[in-house]
């Protein structure tokens, strides 16, 4: 599998040592985007809580929570796996199942454990499963929404019952923490002791507690996934016909015939593909990436500015449900109306220019399609912006996106030399002032009024 950089990411990559928890051992490794200037705080938190002690053991909560503000776990789920301290065994599980049992012969119990695996691996179950196998907050088909779009889906929960701690057990937290959300990347710090968990009863008039609560944080890094990109950025605008396209490579190089209408994409494979072959099938581009993010400059008025936001899905076999994008921009600081997608402005953590976040409409855009043999899957909205008189300009590719994420995903931008600039003869497009406009409008009516 090959890696894939940007001059930026590679000198980003230089700079940037970061000491992340590997296999229990703390190892200097260079991870690319481990820390995000976009958030800062995103992770996925892992929480343990004892909730009551039983003979030889201990029934305890396990809650996901996902913090990222625009990363979402998707299809086909998490996978959460840990190695126990000791000798203990899951001997029931309820809102999720560790997706192997192990060799339980040397317990004669009448109730055969649910798992007898040293390093088990936890799956979360369907939303259709069973009463009797269901936990509050459990069962989303793992899937965990982004903070910033839907909270309340963005959490989950199992519980489970252990055993084969003896008589006189030394609770000890689990170590070696995994998790796949749903391929790899995320590194998980050790598990360690935190302040137990308050939580309420008896409708809120009675406040509990856990016995003990372990917590380790999951942070995402896409030069751990070892993934090739998974999107580019192209510009057009109004003032000049001249398109910018996605870069060349962007996501892995075209290999087939010019004339070749499918494309294995190298560097990647399909974790959310239920075909046996995962490999990911997409249009053959010179870019080479399953999404582009098209943004054009519409329209410049006197207090406003228009630009319409194109989503386009070049993978034959994917659709993408619950997408979202992220775009660094510092018009985004005055008044923003996205019409057709849902839209929230983020904290911009310091950073000079806006930050905002676009995703689509349930039962409307939500899902975009995968392509189809004519064309791509495609979503769009027009977005008005008000302007800052200050500081707007359509000079210097000022009206162009700085940064842009597709499902959390860095997207390859175009070099700053290629942007569509303004005519040569032109310093700006301002338009026409109204109070002029509307005086040469009172001057002809009144010529018109003298003639009649």
């Amino acid at each position: 599998m090959g890696l894939f950089f940007t001059c930026d990411q590679f000198l980003m990559l230089m700079a940037l040592i970061t000491v992340c928890t590997l296999s229990g051992i703390k190892q200097a490794i260079l991870i690319l985007y481990c820390y995000d200037p976009l958030d800062p705080n995103g992770n996925i938190t892992v929480t343990f809580d004892i909730n009551q002690w039983i003979p030889e053991g201990y029934l305890a909560r396990v809650t996901l929570q996902n913090y990222y503000q625009y990363r979402h776990v998707d299809k086909p789920g998490w996978t959460l796996g840990w190695t126990w301290a000791n000798e203990e065994i899951i001997l029931s599980m309820s809102g999720a199942f560790a997706t192997k049992q192990g060799n339980c012969s040397s317990f004669k119990s009448q109730t055969t454990p649910h798992s007898c695996e040293k390093s088990p691996a936890v799956a979360d179950l369907m939303p259709d499963a069973l009463a009797e196998t269901r936990t509050d907050d459990c069962c989303h088909g793992g899937l965990l929404s982004a903070w910033a779009i839907k909270p309340s889906e963005s959490f989950s929960s199992f519980e489970m019952t252990i055993g084969n701690l003896g008589t006189n057990p030394k609770v000890q937290a689990p170590i070696n923490l995994t998790l796949m959300a749903p391929g790899p990347g995320y590194t998980c710090s050790s598990i360690e002791e935190a302040d137990p968990t308050a939580y309420s009863d008896n409708g809120g008039k009675r406040q509990l507690q856990a016995y003990r609560t372990w917590k380790s944080t999951c942070t995402y890094s896409s030069f751990v996934a070892n993934q090739a990109p998974v999107c580019c950025v192209s510009l057009s605008t109004f003032y000049n016909p001249k398109i910018t396209f996605c870069p060349d490579c962007s996501c892995g190089c075209r290999e087939a015939d010019k004339n070749t209408v499918s494309c294995i994409r190298e560097g990647y494979d399909d974790p959310g593909s239920d075909s046996f072959d995962n490999q990911d099938i997409v249009q053959c581009t010179d870019h080479m990436c399953p999404v582009r993010i098209h943004w054009h400059v519409m329209k410049n008025y006197f207090t406003h500015w228009k630009v319409k936001l194109t989503i386009s899905n070049y993978n034959y076999k994917r659709n993408y449900t619950n997408w979202n994008v992220l775009i660094q921009h510092p018009g985004f600081s005055q008044s923003t109306t996205a019409y057709s997608f849902n839209s929230t402005m983020l904290p911009s953590f310091g950073l000079s220019d806006e930050v905002a976040l676009f995703w689509g409409i349930e039962y409307y855009n939500e899902e975009l399609s995968s392509a189809d043999k004519d064309e791509p899957g495609a979503v769009s909205t027009q977005i008005l912006l008000r302007k800052d008189l200050d500081s707007f300009t359509l000079g210097n590719g000022w009206a162009l996106p700085r940064r842009v994420y597709f499902n959390g995903e860095n997207c390859q931008m175009p070099l700053p030399d290629t942007f569509p600039m303004l005519p040569n003869d032109c310093s700006s497009l301002k338009p026409t002032n109204p109070v002029f406009l509307l005086f040469i409008y009172l001057t002809f009516k009144t010529f018109d009024i003298w003639l009649s």
